[in-house]
């Protein structure tokens, strides 16, 4: 663990030059990395869940010059649900660091650990765990926005828009032996990267299928009732939390279509989205010039809804 909480801390302090082309000639790089490194404190590799022989594990970056509860950003890996890694996610945090955000950097199981809707259960109850240790990271559980890449964009549309009632969250209910399971609440808003939206349509036999969506869905008898349990397009309804998608339209990992139609269900039920796209561009990977409007749309959309 000391060798992983060091490679994240240097990713960190050398991450936050990539403006500049020497970080000892960068004052302006060299005082940002100063300051985080000052402003946060990391508590790495902390287990929310222990399934199917695997401890799923989180990152915490908490504000040192603070010990009230902040807005929080729960951050979830791309990879396909596949491959990737919560370290490989350091540059996609590093904004909301800037920002003065506590931000917590979640795993959870790949598709060789145990297929779908595993990652989908894990996610949800990194979040409860988050809710019931609010105290204790210095969270918000009113300002908390949840966010990720690609599978990490699915994962935090299916945080956001699962009812309780689809049952994702037994395996970590709350309550024990004596109480009942705990509601976690209501995420404030969710910040959707190039996510997929429709699982089912992405399985073998259709135009947009992906192997990554077949591997992890795996072969069963019940793949396409399972492919619809985890695809956020099976919850839309009214009153679910603002969500901003983002996306560029010659995607060739996601079909762009998966947002376009997220966008057309969530505006036909009245909920609050906004679909934000990147013209021409792919699977992120987007330029200094496209990443600046992106996060300029992101400080406005969280301003839009109080955070």
């Amino acid at each position: 663990m000391l060798k992983k909480t060091l490679f994240i801390a240097a990713g960190l302090l050398m991450l936050s030059a990539v403006a500049s082309d020497s970080f000892a000639q960068s004052s302006a790089s060299a005082d940002w990395a100063i300051h985080s490194h000052n402003s946060y404190r990391m508590l790495p590799d902390i287990t929310y869940m222990t399934a199917t022989g695997y401890e799923s594990k989180l990152d915490v970056y908490r504000r040192r010059d603070t010990t009230d509860a902040q807005p929080t950003l729960v951050f979830y890996h791309g990879g396909g649900w596949v491959r990737g890694t919560k370290e490989s996610a350091i540059m996609s945090i590093m904004p909301w660091l800037e920002m003065g955000w506590t931000v917590v950097n979640v795993e959870y199981r790949m598709a060789d650990v145990a297929l779908a809707p595993a990652a989908v259960v894990d996610a949800t109850c990194a979040l409860r765990f988050l809710i019931n240790r609010a105290d204790d990271y210095g969270i918000d559980t009113n300002r908390i926005v949840v966010s990720g890449e690609s599978a990490g964009g699915h994962l935090a549309l299916a945080v956001g828009m699962t009812p309780e009632s689809v049952g994702f969250t037994h395996r970590c209910a709350g309550g024990g032996f004596r109480g009942i399971e705990t509601a976690a609440p209501k995420v404030a808003a969710i910040i959707n990267w190039y996510g997929i939206t429709d699982v089912e349509k992405m399985l073998a036999g259709n135009a947009d299928a992906r192997s990554y969506a077949s591997q992890w869905i795996g072969s069963r008898s019940d793949a396409n009732e399972v492919a619809r349990s985890v695809s956020p397009l099976t919850y839309v309804r009214a009153g679910l939390p603002p969500i901003l998608s983002i996306q560029g339209d010659a995607d060739p990992i996601v079909p762009y279509t998966q947002n376009v139609l997220l966008h057309e269900a969530l505006a036909k039920v009245g909920a609050m989205h906004e679909l934000f796209t990147v013209p021409g561009a792919g699977h992120g990977n987007f330029s200094t010039e496209e990443r600046t409007k992106i996060y300029r749309k992101i400080t406005e959309f969280l301003g839009k809804n109080g955070l």
